[in-house]
């Protein structure tokens, strides 16, 4: 079995968040980029159990520049067999898609996984066009995935329950929480992605369709109000009149 995993870098959680250009791009200045948990935590390590169970291949795509690079060789260490590096900056979710599509369409993955989004922009949109680009049905929000021959199993939490689904490969699906369990590269994985192939592939199959125009940080968080217990009726007083949420 062929498995592609969709791999992004992101800012680290505890990264101070800064705009440079005008407001127009983000300030990397003191940074630390990691790999997107939902990648790695459930559609990366979901994708090795695979391969462990039945044999095959795992092979992680990422749209950017060399920068890149230390963030993929984690995936690598992690347990992927190989990576592959599209030398492109990425802009919007289309491009990423288109780009990712157009390496893809000819090498017969019989699953495409990522993770149900990215931790910075939280958009939930580049593993649906994949999907629509190589002509595969898609799920997403997948909880867990299970893959008999050529049919795959998969679940997804949904209102008052779970839904069951049987589709046959090759299938896309982004992957949430309860997919996998997080992995710890050891010092084998860390020792041996050094020597794993790590392929840079010219862009192709796409022109930018759009782009960032402006980036605004949300206001700062005002003063907190302690209200006694007993004073219910200026609780709601205030809720109404500066919160307005009633």
């Amino acid at each position: 079995m062929k498995i592609l995993v969709l791999i992004s870098q992101v800012p680290d959680t505890t990264a101070r968040i800064a705009f440079t250009d005008g407001d127009t791009r983000f300030d990397t200045n003191g940074v630390q980029f990691i790999v997107n948990p939902y990648d790695e935590w459930y559609a990366l390590v979901r994708g090795l159990e695979l391969k462990e169970a039945a044999g095959g291949t795992v092979t992680t795509v990422t749209v950017g520049p060399a920068s890149h690079d230390p963030t993929i060789r984690k995936a690598l260490a992690i347990g992927a067999d190989e990576a592959v590096r599209i030398d492109a900056e990425p802009v919007e979710g289309l491009q990423v898609a288109e780009l990712i599509a157009a390496y893809a369409k000819d090498k017969g993955f019989d699953l495409v996984l990522a993770g149900k989004e990215t931790i910075d922009h939280n958009g939930s949109q580049v593993g649906g066009m994949v999907a629509e680009l190589l002509d595969m049905p898609y799920v997403p929000l997948a909880s867990k995935l299970d893959v008999n021959g050529d049919t795959a199993t998969v679940e997804r939490d949904v209102p008052g329950g779970v839904e069951v689904l049987e589709v046959k490969l090759p299938l896309a699906l982004s992957a949430a929480k309860g997919m996998a369990e997080q992995r710890i590269p050891n010092m084998r994985g860390i020792m041996a992605a050094r020597t794993k192939p790590l392929n840079v592939e010219a862009p192709a199959g796409t022109d930018d369709v759009g782009g960032t125009v402006k980036f605004q940080l949300p206001p700062a968080k005002g003063a907190v109000k302690l209200i006694p217990a007993e004073e219910a009726e200026k609780l709601i007083e205030l809720l109404h009149t500066e919160a307005k949420v009633i």
